[in-house]
């Protein structure tokens, strides 16, 4: 079962790329003391992901942050090296925090897998944005399948 509002982000290790290389972070890390909005995708270099999703966050991250909203993450289940070149690829720079679940740890304590093996892909992230106050689930929107309705940074801003 997903995740829902009023519930708490679980502990995972997840990892960043930084100018000295891989770091793990954990989400206690992330999450702790702030107000996050994180959004996940099923993929990097992903047609919708690439052309929509992350530019909607990139182009909105100073109007959330004028909001209330200390941190912007990007979560995907890929590795922490395509997550980094994903990050210098769309010009995220210090705006956004690209998180790599690269074993899909946060993706299944969530609830959020999304199963592609069908298609080639293994098991991704189902396409989701939250709001996330202090570690607790404020605002949650899960995407169907192939959709990209409700998971926008427009949605998200219009909330707060």
């Amino acid at each position: 079962m997903a995740i829902n509002v009023g519930d708490k982000i679980p502990t995972v290790d997840l990892s960043i790329m930084t100018a000295d290389g891989p770091e793990g972070i954990s989400t206690d890390d992330i999450f702790g003391g702030k107000k996050v909005a994180i959004f996940g995708l099923p993929g990097a270099f992903t047609p919708t992901c690439s052309a929509k999703h992350l530019p909607g966050f990139l182009n909105n991250a100073e109007a959330l942050k004028a909001k209330g909203i200390d941190a912007i993450v990007c979560l995907a289940v890929n590795d922490v090296f395509v997550m980094g070149a994903w990050g210098k690829d769309q010009n995220a720079g210090d705006h956004l925090m690209m998180v790599a679940d690269g074993s899909a740890v946060f993706t299944k304590a969530t609830g959020l897998e999304l199963d592609l093996t069908e298609k080639g892909l293994g098991l991704r992230c189902q396409r989701f944005s939250m709001v996330v106050d202090d570690g607790e689930v404020k605002n949650l929107h899960i995407d169907e399948a192939g959709g990209f309705e409700t998971t926008s940074a427009e949605v998200l801003l219009g909330e707060l």
